[in-house]
């Protein structure tokens, strides 16, 4: 089969630079949307201690104490870092939207890359 090489079709500087405008604000779109519709960054945690103001009420033992103390710190500057704990918890709704999204947009993605192989394909081979 001889012919002419094959020639995709050429996109335009504007085209090129709306498309990656477009998935950036889409990228930033998906890192701060679970933040925004309070589905992830629970806060911080303060655990409750008996006394703030020694080491054994802080729960730490003697290693603990001499590594705080190399550090420089004393019960009473070292009790919020103790104390603060990241909340870990989240929405198992939240979740199930989450890759619910994710599983229909890659079944989108192989359904439009499916026509567009085939579109390829036909172009290339002069069938359809």
């Amino acid at each position: 089969m001889a012919g002419l090489p094959y020639e995709p079709p050429k996109q335009s500087s504007i085209g090129q630079f709306f498309d990656s405008l477009f998935l950036l604000v889409l990228v930033f779109a998906a890192l701060f949307a679970p933040l925004y519709m309070k589905l992830a960054g629970g806060g911080k945690i303060d655990l409750e201690v008996a006394d703030k103001t020694t080491w054994a009420g802080l729960g730490q033992n003697a290693v603990a104490q001499a590594q705080w103390e190399k550090l420089g710190q004393t019960p009473e500057t070292a009790a919020p870092m103790i104390t603060s704990r990241f909340d870990y918890s989240f929405d198992l709704f939240g979740l199930a939207i989450t890759a619910l999204v994710v599983i229909g947009y890659f079944l989108l993605l192989f359904h439009y890359s499916k026509i567009e192989y085939r579109d390829v394909i036909a172009e290339r081979f002069g069938r359809k």
